[in-house]
């Protein structure tokens, strides 16, 4: 019983909670069987506009905490997915969810950039609870509704490439398990952690406006034109500026 009332354990759970949150993105492709091309181009456009929103607002918070690291961050995480995509690029036999070659490397790329993401998400989440039980919980909340988007960018990207959706719903929920991993040293050491926290968050953001622009949307632009493409882009940024004013 003092386990399940530990402060720890409540923690944990609310940041539990927030990972498998990711998952309810993928849900409307338990409806959807076929994609035309158009479709796929349209998702891809979907999805690199959601990303790219979620990275202006994480490099948001971070500015507002301090500029210089959040600046900093922002470059090592281009600096990190350059060099892995490198890498995935030099082992062209690599398999990512049944999927070969190129679809298999731009599905892996995009799941571990959303989860090394997931990091800064958990130590949000264990600093917020660090300041009071309240304001945790209500930190707790947003990040899980801000997190049913990001799982709906991952299952665009790899439902249409052939991945189910309830092994698209596990990889979502899969790239959001750093949250509870991390909330708990984030909790237990709130001081050192804030002070990094700016830098994950650019570290992130950097990592996925990189994946946005160089994987996501040229993959579009094959199926549909630049002109749609750019429209569709747009208002995801819209409503992803309506959907973070809404949680604040």
């Amino acid at each position: 019983m003092e386990i399940v009332q530990s402060p720890v354990t409540w923690v944990f759970i609310a940041a539990l909670i927030t990972a498998v949150a990711t998952g309810l993105g993928a849900v409307p492709f338990f409806f959807a069987r076929e994609f035309s091309p158009k479709f796929l181009g349209s998702a891809n456009a979907l999805a690199a506009g959601l990303m790219i929103a979620a990275s202006f607002n994480l490099m948001a918070e971070g500015v507002a905490e301090d500029a210089t690291m959040t600046s900093l961050g922002v470059l090592i995480g281009l600096v990190f997915i350059v060099l892995s995509a490198m890498f995935l690029e030099r082992h062209e036999d690599i398999q990512f969810a049944h999927i070969d070659k190129l679809e298999g490397r731009k599905m892996l790329l995009i799941v571990a950039v959303m989860t090394v993401h997931s990091f800064t998400e958990g130590i949000g989440v264990g600093v917020s609870f660090g300041r009071s039980e309240s304001f945790g919980s209500l930190i707790s909340a947003a990040i899980a509704l801000h997190n049913i988007p990001e799982g709906l960018a991952i299952s665009l990207v790899m439902v249409p490439r052939g991945v189910s959706a309830l092994r698209a719903m596990g990889w979502s929920i899969f790239s959001s398990l750093p949250q509870p991993l991390m909330a708990i040293p984030a909790f237990l050491f709130v001081e050192t952690f804030s002070q990094y926290l700016p830098a994950g968050l650019g570290f992130a953001g950097g990592a996925m406006i990189w994946m946005a622009v160089s994987e996501i949307l040229p993959d579009a632009a094959k199926d549909v034109s630049w002109n749609r493409i750019a429209i569709i882009v747009v208002i995801s940024l819209i409503v992803m500026i309506l959907f973070q004013d809404l949680l604040s």
